[in-house]
Order: structure tokens, then C-alpha cells, then sequence
């Protein structure tokens, strides 16, 4: 049970690193909170959760991974090298790729009911 805690702390620490140490992750909390807040006050389905608690969740982890890739990249290649910036150009890649994504879900769950809160006649 020992080594389950141990790993849940580890991860623990590089959650706090991100936010410490890494704009655009505190950003994406802060959106994760914003769309959180709007599916409460929208009373979006659970099936709507689902997919907005699985987007939150594939955004924030792509994040990690590129701030882990970003780190190690920095640790083997402290001078700039063209191989060095490709790896942190599309481990950046992938963090866009998944806020688009996210974003066209936030569109299809709350748009409809937004669109009525705002142009109900």
C-alpha cells in the first residue's frame, strides 16, 4: 500500500510543479474551472459531463506530458538543436490538438443551451 501512496505523491508533486512553473497550465485550470462552473449553472446531463470532465481530463494530462517532454528535452539538450525544438514544437502540437478538440465539445454541449438562455423570445 506504501508504493501506491509513494507513486500518488510523485504525481502529486508534478501537478504542483505544472502549477507552479507552467503558464499555460494554470490557464488551463483556470478554463477547467470556468466550464465547470457553466455546466453547473447550465444543468448540462451527466452524459454532457462525462464528456466535458474526459476533455478537462485530456487536456490537462497532454499538458503534463508536454511540460515532462519540454524538461527532459531541456535536461539532454541544453543548447538549442533543431531535433531539441522539433520534440517541443509537437509535444506542443499535441496540447493544441486536444484544446481544439475540447473546444468544438464545450461548442456542442453548451451551445444549444446557451443559444436559448441568450435568444429565448
Amino acid at each position: 500500500m506504501r508504493k501506491y501512496v509513494r507513486s500518488a505523491m510523485y504525481a502529486l508533486e508534478g501537478i504542483a510543479f505544472a502549477v507552479k512553473t507552467q503558464r499555460n497550465f494554470r490557464f488551463h485550470c483556470f478554463a477547467a474551472i470556468i466550464v465547470a462552473a457553466l455546466g453547473i449553472w447550465l444543468s448540462i446531463s451527466p452524459a454532457q459531463w462525462c464528456l466535458i470532465i474526459l476533455s478537462i481530463g485530456i487536456v490537462m494530462s497532454a499538458e503534463l506530458v508536454n511540460t515532462a517532454i519540454e524538461q527532459a528535452v531541456n535536461l539532454a539538450s541544453p543548447d538549442v538543436h533543431p531535433i531539441a525544438k522539433a520534440a517541443k514544437d509537437t509535444a506542443a502540437a499535441a496540447v493544441t490538438v486536444a484544446a481544439l478538440a475540447a473546444a468544438g465539445i464545450g461548442c456542442i454541449v453548451f451551445g444549444p443551451p446557451l443559444w436559448r438562455l441568450l435568444f429565448a423570445s
